[in-house]
């Protein structure tokens, strides 16, 4: 329930607060007094978006706050999601800087845009005059009916909708993933095969090169060995091994007589047996290395191939291309395991549509009952309203497709007179008419909706007389169960609030603004007296006023 409005810098209004009861609230005023701007600060509060025209003051920041009763209408969840802190006490402000700025908070935090909608739409239902345009939208209906008695039942139709939604557009995925597949499946084979082919090894690439390397010096490799081998031990003179046997045996002879000699010779028997050692692996690498044309031609061959496979695929070893070769692998499985996914997804979406088939009857049973109820229960208020030969029925036709919505279309249709053809309301209705027919069916909704508080912006449009008094008792008994605020023009209406808030207009020294004023009891009869005659009202209307404010 929304408790106190407090607005700086906005249009006419240089700083104003207001205090609003808990039942029925009339505002009144001349026309341009300002009465509609306070539903546009309001507004800002309610997600509505802003800029710098609204400031009076251009050097100023513009303020609206509200205070609101939130207590048992189930907004935790809202505020959770948003990380703001909740409280039965709510507090919103809105703040619209010279810059063009926008600042919004909740209790004092920040927050976004969204989360004002998110809540506006839970707090205050704001139906203008030309709200009434919207019986002639089929989404409004369908709601209407919904909120009358079909809300499990649309619930359930909407998840059942969503899932059938989503499994059929993951089913389009996937065909269209399979027609991109299937244009590249040929080339994606032959690149796979042309790998596999390959036979490719890990580490292939750097045996090969260094293969390659030997075959192509083979010959010098073979002669350096042979070479080195001579120098260790040959008939030569200068070949190291002989010399240094000799070296031995002469040590030998000696070193039985000179310890030193001993020493000598055992350093000198361990070099001959290293060098020995060094000559036979020379002598077995120089008998191993052999030169044969067709390995050499297979070693270039094979590496030729390779560095073939790495540059046309992008990458520089043997290990990437089997990386590349796997991964081919898998896309052709995948590709080939598509059609039982294709199989399988579309099972689950016909399993999905024969479930919205279902959710949609039972739904469209329901919005029957619905149907009903609304034209049986709004007759008697259109004849409160001075309608008294009006008819109304409401059509159920089911759509040639499952929408969001379900599988219905709806019509209202009317007919004021007697005698006359029931014709959909848009087409047949005045705007007095829709109006009253607005009226009526949100004073129906009153017991079947948790919004807190209703704001009717001059829905008395077209009515006068006996019909203003029936829609200033309606709004009354509507407020019995929910905060009602009514913007009016009518005495009849007014007289029947609870409360009661002026709006005039006043010249300061250097612009006209816009001021409110709750009037009390004598102040509300003045009011509704003058609203009924001439300022100063006559002595008749303030008769008259009393009269109106006592049934």
């Amino acid at each position: 329930m929304l408790q106190t409005l407090h607005i700086e810098n906005y249009a006419l209004i240089r700083e104003t607060d207001i205090r609003f009861g808990t039942g029925f609230t009339a505002i009144t005023g001349e026309t341009g007094a300002g009465k509609s701007i306070l539903l546009g600060a309001l507004g800002l509060l309610l997600g509505q978006r802003a800029d710098t025209a609204v400031l009076a003051d251009k050097g100023r920041k513009c303020i609206v706050e509200a205070q609101f009763d939130v207590a048992g209408l189930g907004l935790e969840g809202i505020f959770t999601e948003a990380d703001v802190d909740y409280d039965d006490r709510l507090i919103l402000r809105r703040e619209i800087l010279p810059s063009a700025k926008s600042r919004a908070f909740a209790n004092d935090t920040p927050v976004q845009l969204a989360f004002l909608k998110t809540l506006g739409s839970r707090l205050v239902d704001i139906h203008s005059q030309h709200q009434t345009l919207t019986l002639a939208d089929s989404h409004f209906r369908l709601s209407l009916l919904d909120t009358l008695g079909a809300q499990k039942a649309s619930q359930a139709y909407g998840e059942a909708y969503g899932t059938y939604s989503t499994l059929k557009r993951q089913l389009e995925e996937l065909t269209t993933t399979e027609a991109q597949n299937r244009k590249e499946q040929d080339y994606l084979q032959f690149q796979y095969d042309e790998l596999a082919a390959a036979h490719l090894v890990a580490d292939e690439q750097e045996t090969l090169e260094q293969e390659q390397q030997l075959l192509a010096h083979a010959e010098a490799i073979r002669e350096g060995l042979a070479t080195a081998s001579a120098a260790l031990d040959d008939d030569s003179e200068g070949a190291v091994l002989p010399r240094l046997r000799q070296a031995k045996a002469a040590l030998t002879h000696i070193a039985a007589y000179h310890p030193a000699a001993e020493e000598l010779l055992s350093r000198l028997d361990t070099t001959l047996i290293e060098l020995d050692d060094v000559n036979g692996e020379l002598q077995h690498a120089a008998t191993a290395i052999s030169y044969s044309p067709e390995r050499q031609q297979q070693v270039d061959d094979r590496l030729a191939m390779l560095y073939r496979l790495e540059k046309k695929h992008g990458v520089d070893t043997v290990e990437a291309l089997i990386t590349l070769r796997d991964s081919l692998d898998e896309r052709l499985q995948g590709i080939a395991s598509l059609d039982e996914r294709i199989k399988e997804q579309m099972e689950a979406v016909d399993a999905a549509f024969a479930a919205l088939q279902s959710a949609a009857a039972v739904l469209t049973k329901t919005r029957d009952k619905a149907c009903k109820l609304l034209s049986k229960n709004i007759l008697p208020i259109l004849h409160e309203l001075g309608m008294p030969e009006a008819r109304f029925s409401v059509e159920l036709t089911p759509t040639a497709t499952y929408g969001a919505t379900g599988h219905d279309a709806v019509r209202f249709l009317f007919d004021a007179n007697r005698g006359g053809t029931l014709r959909d309301v848009a087409d047949v209705a005045s705007g007095g008419e829709l109006s009253r027919l607005m009226l009526a069916i949100k004073s129906m909704l009153t017991s079947r909706t948790l919004l807190p508080t209703v704001i009717f912006d001059e829905i008395d449009s077209g009515v006068s007389g006996d019909i203003s008094v029936a829609v200033g008792r309606i709004m009354s008994r509507m407020a019995e169960t929910m905060q009602v605020v009514a913007i009016t023009h009518l005495p009849q209406i007014a007289a029947r609030a609870a409360q009661h808030v002026k709006v005039y207009k006043e010249n300061d020294a250097d612009r006209t603004v816009s001021r409110l004023r709750e009037l009390d009891a004598d102040s509300r009869v003045v009011e509704v007296a003058t609203m009924l005659s001439s300022d100063p009202p006559t002595a008749a209307a303030l008769q008259t006023a009393k009269e109106l404010m006592s049934l």
